[in-house]
């Protein structure tokens, strides 16, 4: 309040007399306004302090003080800042209540305050106009209140979300150690903790960070992601629940990864694995990058490709009687190879799957019994063989079946002579 202001034109003695009697009046009116604010909230908590007295009470009479002191005896608009405040605001956020209803209450005690105040002003003579900026006042000091409410609230959710990240990390790291020994209620204990359900299934991803700074995804509460690592991770529950995998990929638009296979909760160290290996083929540019991928999606690349030497040793010596052949022509036996292992057809449906005529291949499988002779009869031979040229086709060693009937590109074999 200014100099000029109404409130200051009112006669010192007056405004003494207003003064002497609201404070007279602060307990009764606290213990009133605390009275109808229980009435009106029942299930408010009553919080004591250490001598026993509930701390609402206490912050009222407090308020109501300050108040009446400071528009009796200062120039300036009454202002406080009572650590009370804050801590009514941490309350609400640790026990996971909005503000709404602590604003609420707050409305509720200055409109009892206001109407006493009022009261007092007509008795001891205030004129009107003082009591209106005194009023104005009055409302200001509330939204102090609630700023101070609010700050402790936001300092309580700040804190609660820090303490839950850690506790969720811990459960993490529980839940992905090989070999675990902890029991069942070790993890349950700390799920309750966290407010995780257990699930019965899980899928774990690792993630590649677009940016440094990059925003965490925005996957739902029910998934523990834990953002502090290098390569961030996530688990997932129940990833075969209808539309999981549409969320998944909505939510992590822009993010690029792997999903693990789905697999019991005790085996969440698993599917981690196969999201590692997943990860690490996605950096190699053998699995597609820039998006977030299903493992069960990739299995056969990631079968193939995982075991990398026992692969190239199997490639060595099966595939030893193209070594002589050339690059080029070795390449397209392998091709002709691969196309009648795995149509287990005649030259038509062979050249057919390779978009070449039919008496090519004729001459190419004539030139592969002469390679391989009765080894090529044999079924565990074929498979081996099957196994190699799949992994190399993978890899981009020998080309894809066309889609369009015209043959495809046929890059280099030499990766699977002896020599390599």
């Amino acid at each position: 309040m200014s100099a000029r202001s109404a409130w200051r034109t009112v006669p010192r003695l007056k405004m003494a007399r207003f003064a002497e009697i609201a404070m007279d009046e602060v307990p009764r009116l606290a213990d009133d306004i605390l009275r109808e604010i229980r009435r009106e909230y029942p299930h408010l908590p009553v919080v004591l302090n250490d001598s026993g007295e509930p701390m609402a009470l206490v912050g009222i009479r407090r308020a109501l003080e300050v108040f009446v002191q400071q528009v009796a005896h200062t120039e300036d608009r009454p202002r406080y800042h009572p650590e009370v405040f804050q801590e009514f605001g941490r309350g609400e956020g640790l026990h996971g209540r909005s503000l709404d209803s602590l604003q609420a209450i707050y409305r509720l005690g200055v409109r009892l305050a206001w109407r006493r105040l009022a009261e007092i002003g007509q008795l001891v003579e205030i004129p009107p106009p003082a009591m209106y900026e005194l009023a104005e006042a009055g409302f200001e000091y509330l939204d102090g209140l609630v700023d101070q409410s609010v700050r402790g609230y936001a300092e309580a959710a700040a804190r609660q979300a820090g303490e839950r990240l850690r506790l969720q990390r811990k459960l993490m790291e529980l839940l992905l150690v090989e070999h675990r020994t902890d029991p069942a209620e070790a993890i349950a204990e700390r799920a309750a903790r966290v407010g995780w359900t257990p699930p019965e299934r899980v899928a774990v991803g690792v993630l590649l960070r677009p940016a440094r700074e990059a925003v965490a995804p925005a996957v739902g509460q029910d998934v523990l992601l834990d953002m502090e690592t290098e390569q961030p991770r996530m688990v997932v529950p129940e990833p075969d629940a209808a539309g999981r995998p549409e969320l998944l990929r909505r939510a992590m638009t822009g993010w690029a990864g792997a999903i693990g296979p789905p697999v019991p909760l005790v085996d969440a160290a698993k599917s981690l694995r196969w999201a590692e290996a997943a990860v690490r083929l996605m950096e190699r540019g053998l699995l597609p990058g820039g998006e977030v991928l299903f493992c069960a999606e990739h299995t056969e690349a990631l079968v193939l490709l995982q075991p990398e030497e026992l692969i190239n040793d199997l490639a060595r010596r099966t595939l030893a009687p193209l070594a002589h052949c050339g690059s080029a022509h070795g390449r397209r036996l392998a091709e002709t190879l691969l196309a009648w292992l795995e149509t287990r057809g005649g030259a038509p449906e062979v050249a057919a799957r390779l978009g070449v005529h039919p008496q090519t291949v004729r001459y190419r499988l004539r030139q592969i019994r002469e390679l391989w002779g009765d080894e090529i009869d044999n079924p565990d031979r074929r498979f081996e063989l099957e196994l190699v040229l799949r992994a190399q086709r993978l890899r981009g060693g020998i080309s894809s079946p066309p889609t369009d009937g015209a043959p495809g590109a046929s890059p280099d074999l030499r990766g699977t002579s002896p020599s390599r």
